[in-house]
């Protein structure tokens, strides 16, 4: 069965504000992210919790982030959540580090969890998280808090971090990692270079924090007009060579072509057939 092409934008949205919830579920984001822990103050976290009941039941397509399952905010969120009538899409799981918390929020909710990376254990321990479940269903960082953890200031700091979380996310068959918010919100420029920066890292999309964010996001995580070019020219040849019963050639500019880089070709055609968004990245069970 063919997966559902992974979101390119995840908007965050204050679980305690219901005319921004509104506004959110009706903006042109892929994804909706009910968010119960930073972004709701401690006095609010109990009417949070409420107005996603509300909304979940009210037939939303969200995602909900809860508090660290440790605490008791996590565990309020994850009972509310196991008793509402209607289920979220799924839950991001903050400060992930644990395997077996992991699995206990997924057996707890039933839904499919995405466990963010926030800290140097949660990065050690990123394969083990993107396999501690069945319903593990995609990994990704959470570059303040784990810039914080590691006493830096982010950027080239963060670079190992990344491709560990890219390549852990792959090696369970997960899709690629969805990258951290773009906290300069006004920098739309910043934001467009970063995500293609982000794209060519291997990750896909990002979580996004304005709505302005999201035309940005969708344009950059979008295949290189050039790229696509190649890959069609490529297929035109693979066809010749096929016929001369060849498995690998050097193409019309003197590149060696072979069955990895005919793979490659073929990814970034239906990439841009279904409007940037990557298909059948499913987990491999």
């Amino acid at each position: 069965m063919t997966a559902a092409p992974p979101p390119r934008t995840w908007l965050y949205v204050p679980g305690d504000r219901p005319d921004r919830i509104g506004k959110a579920l009706a903006s042109a984001a892929d994804a909706v992210i009910l968010d119960l822990e930073d972004a709701v103050a401690p006095a609010a976290k109990d009417e949070a919790r409420r107005q996603v009941v509300r909304t979940l039941a009210e037939g939303a397509h969200a995602y909900v982030r809860i508090n660290v399952p440790s605490s008791p905010e996590g565990a309020a969120d994850i009972a509310a959540l196991a008793a509402a009538p209607s289920a979220p899409a799924g839950v991001r799981v903050p400060k992930s580090e644990d395997p077996g918390e992991l699995s206990r929020v997924a057996d707890a909710l039933g839904v499919p969890v995405h466990p963010l990376i926030e800290s140097a254990l949660g990065v050690e321990n990123a394969a083990v998280l993107a396999t501690a479940h069945p319903l593990v269903a995609g990994i990704s960082l959470g570059e303040a808090d784990l810039a914080a953890d590691l006493r830096t200031g982010g950027g080239d700091a963060l670079a190992w971090p990344r491709s560990r979380v890219v390549v852990a996310a792959r090696a369970a068959g997960l899709p690629s990692p969805a990258q951290s918010v773009w906290t300069a919100v006004r920098d739309l420029d910043g934001l467009r270079a970063d995500t293609a920066a982000g794209r060519r890292a291997g990750f896909f999309g990002r979580s996004v924090i304005h709505p302005a964010q999201i035309p940005v996001v969708h344009e950059a995580s979008a295949p290189d007009p050039a790229d696509v070019a190649w890959a069609r020219e490529l297929m035109d040849q693979l066809t010749t060579a096929t016929e001369r019963g060849d498995a690998a050639w050097i193409d019309s500019t003197g590149r060696f072509v072979d069955k990895a880089i005919v793979e490659r070709a073929t990814w970034l055609l239906a990439v841009a057939e279904s409007g940037g968004r990557p298909v059948n990245e499913g987990h491999h069970s």
